[in-house]
């Protein structure tokens, strides 16, 4: 979890998704509590074993539950109007390989990022090496062994 002061920029899909995860982690633990009051009513031995696991559940879901909660209290939108010269939290950038081929990112909060939804982190290493760079800057991460290298075309 990060710091408990910092404020967490997100996208709107980030934001909606969070909430749709608080709301589904509050349905669950209502549901674990409703099962619990089921539960205790009964006085076999099965029963009680039961009990035991759904009380480990209901602590895992409210574990859950308080970090998501927390996010969402850091949580603010991205700022409407960006910089499209250069590179920060929040832009979407095009970027060219030395094959041609072209990728699309956003740059996103470490809780928001989805590399296969195209939004990197802005705490990775391709990430870090955005922030600040402005159009036709050629980036390159990665580790001794093996360099990348890409070209920033476009920042929106």
């Amino acid at each position: 979890m990060q710091s408990s002061k910092k404020t967490i920029l997100l996208s709107k899909k980030g934001m909606k998704e969070l909430r749709k995860e608080v709301s589904k982690l509050e349905r669950k633990q209502q549901q674990i509590i409703k099962e619990l009051r089921e539960l205790d009513k009964t006085d076999n031995h099965d029963q009680r074993l039961a009990r035991i696991e759904k009380l480990a559940e209901l602590e895992i879901v409210e574990n859950q539950l308080r970090d998501k909660e927390l996010y969402l209290s850091h949580a603010k939108l991205f700022p409407r109007k960006r910089d499209a010269l250069m590179v920060a939290i929040g832009s979407v950038v095009e970027l060219i390989d030395a094959s041609g081929r072209m990728v699309r990112y956003q740059l996103v909060d470490s809780i928001e990022a989805d590399p296969s939804d195209g939004r990197i982190s802005a705490n990775s290493p391709l990430g870090q090496t955005l922030i600040g760079r402005t159009i036709q800057d050629t980036v390159e991460w990665g580790s001794k062994f093996s360099k990348n290298q890409l070209t920033l075309v476009r920042i929106s």
